[in-house]
């Protein structure tokens, strides 16, 4: 039991870690709270089904034009209906969850209502300290390892890195410094909507079914990471994105049977932490945590 539990919450936690991380970039930077975002993950979910499964391309193609196709729709997203009101955060609040609800009813007319399954793409296991685990929870564990070391990598030795950490911590001081701040966004958003895509898909053979409502138990868990990591902190997303994963893992693995209480968990755990520190773990109080 102990076993499964870890490995539940290694590879929960870092799908999270994942969807949590291009969450947090767009809000750190561009102070968009983007109740979209999951909907992306729902796009690169049915992007890996549609080409990987139905169409029978290879995993990698399949892959890579879901990634940079979702992360291109994020940008027309932010460009024609986000960028001019960005400034108003209600207004970006019903944008974004209609624009999830009119993905939802796309997503219905173009694929149906009922179940898609999708497979394991990586098949077999592998016997790790006398244990068999699944070669697509390794796959996905490793992938998600690298992801959240690419972003890293990214935001600590790039000028895109520098870009975004400046203009996070303050947009006129990088502008005045010669940081293009439109430019900026639009990338960070394309990084982030890419990151939900990636989510979906290693999250997609997890769940084995897909449906056009499955955009909406993810949202509520990626809210609770954010807010727990504290609004805006990346650092605080990883480590509450595993806080999360282990609610979760012990959940499922002690009441296999009433798996959606995971849910219910990890919000009273939210609600626990916040009445301890109201700023989140890694927040700071009254203002967000920059990257």
């Amino acid at each position: 039991m102990i076993e499964r539990i870890i490995v539940l919450t290694l590879v929960r936690g870092s799908t999270y870690a994942i969807l949590a991380s291009g969450l947090a970039l767009i809000y750190g930077v561009g102070r968009i709270i983007n109740l979209a975002h999951t909907a992306f993950l729902m796009v690169g979910a049915y992007g890996i089904w549609f080409f990987a499964v139905s169409q029978g391309w290879g995993l990698p193609e399949s892959v890579a034009v879901t990634v940079v196709g979702t992360g291109l729709l994020g940008v027309l997203v932010y460009r024609f209906l986000l960028d001019r009101v960005r400034e108003h955060e209600a207004a970006v609040l019903l944008i974004t969850i209609a624009l999830a609800m009119a993905t939802q009813e796309l997503v219905r007319i173009v694929f149906g209502s009922l179940p898609r399954n999708i497979p394991f793409l990586i098949s077999g296991t592998t016997e790790i300290l006398g244990i068999p685990i699944f070669n697509q929870y390794l796959v996905t564990l490793g992938i998600a390892t690298l992801v959240i070391i690419l972003i890293w990598l990214v935001l600590s030795k790039t000028r895109l890195g520098i870009a975004i950490r400046a203009t996070a911590n303050d947009a006129e001081v990088a502008n005045l410094l010669g940081v293009s701040i439109p430019r900026t966004l639009m990338i960070t958003v394309g990084i982030g909507t890419a990151l939900a895509a990636v989510a979906g898909i290693l999250l997609a053979p997890l769940e084995g079914g897909l449906t056009c409502y499955m955009w909406i138990s993810p949202l509520m868990m990626v809210l609770v990471v954010i807010v727990l990591g504290g609004l805006g902190s990346l650092k605080g997303s990883f480590i509450a994105a595993f806080f999360v994963g282990l609610v979760e893992a012990i959940v499922v693995t002690v009441v296999p049977t009433q798996g959606y209480l995971s849910q219910a968990f990890a919000m009273l755990a939210m609600v626990i932490v916040l009445a301890v520190r109201p700023q989140g773990m890694f927040g700071t109080l009254f203002e967000e945590e920059k990257l």
